[in-house]
This record gives C-alpha cells, sequence and structure tokens, in this order.
C-alpha cells in the first residue's frame, strides 16, 4: 500500500512539474520574442529612392553680424535603389546650397550644405528646394532660419576735458 501511494505521489508530482515547466518554457518565449523582435524604424523602406532628413528646419537661432553661415541638411535613402540629387536652389541669392555630385546608396546618408550671407542683418527665413528621383517626392523643400544681431556701436572716445 505503501508503494502504491509513493507511486501515485510520485505521478502527480511530475504532471505538476511538467505542467510548470512548459508554462516557464511559453512565458520566457514570450519574453524573448518581445526582445527580439526587430523595433520598426522610424522610416519605412520604400520601392525605388527615398530620402527622409533629420531636420527639415535649421534654426540658426540669434547670431553675431558675419558669422559662420554654414549649415547642414543631413538625410538618409530610406529606399532601396540609390539616390540622386539632380539639383539644389537657394530661394535667393543670400542661400546658396550645394549638391551632392554622387548617388546616395540606399540606407546611406547624404549632406545637402547651406550657406546663409550673414552680413544682412535682421530675421530671416529662407528655403532650399531639391529636385531628385525620390519616389513621391521629386521636389523638395527645407528651410533655414534665424536672427542676425547688427555689430555692437562702437564705444565713442570721451572728449578731452581742458582746464579753466
Amino acid at each position: 500500500m505503501k508503494k502504491i501511494l509513493l507511486l501515485a505521489t510520485l505521478a502527480i508530482f511530475s504532471v505538476t512539474a511538467m505542467t510548470a515547466q512548459t508554462k516557464t518554457k511559453k512565458a520566457t518565449k514570450a519574453v524573448a520574442a518581445k526582445v527580439e523582435a526587430p523595433k520598426t524604424a522610424k522610416t519605412p523602406a520604400i520601392e525605388g529612392a527615398g530620402m527622409v532628413f533629420e531636420n527639415e528646419t535649421i534654426d540658426y537661432g540669434t547670431i553675431p553680424h558675419n558669422a559662420d553661415g554654414k549649415r547642414e541638411f543631413v538625410f538618409t535613402n530610406n529606399g532601396n535603389k540609390p539616390l540622386v540629387i539632380e539639383s539644389t536652389q537657394g530661394s535667393c541669392g543670400c542661400t546658396v546650397p550645394t549638391t551632392p555630385k554622387d548617388p546616395i546608396a540606399p540606407g546611406a546618408k547624404g549632406v545637402i550644405g547651406v550657406k546663409y550671407a550673414t552680413d544682412r542683418v535682421g530675421a530671416f527665413t529662407k528655403t532650399v528646394t531639391i529636385k531628385s528621383n525620390a519616389v513621391g517626392q521629386e521636389s523638395k523643400v527645407v528651410t533655414i532660419k534665424g536672427t542676425i544681431l547688427p555689430d555692437a556701436p562702437a564705444a565713442t572716445p570721451a572728449a578731452p576735458q581742458t582746464k579753466s
């Protein structure tokens, strides 16, 4: 009788242990799936060439007169074909962009430089139009803005005083 009771206890214990292990394995797999699941990119890959900018507006902030006016628009080709920048055009002569010469490979980053003439005092908002083979955005407009401070007035020397 003791042997039968011992055998039944062992059988119940074995079934309980196997059930607990199965639940633990399922929970572990679920957690692993959440951890290993690929994160969705900010920008989905597209068929053809694509262009996604880190920032579509560059804010110079408030800068001194004749400060360095060079900035860069950084972008990524989120497509599966090379991106070709055909041209870049500033909205006026005071905004001069540079065009990448070589195609940007899929997944690679590219840079469009822009130089603003900081010899002009006051607030400004200018655009750069980019023409490319990017699917759905063959013409893309990005913006620069800021304020150029006037030169500080020069201190005038005090007139010499005469003794009376």
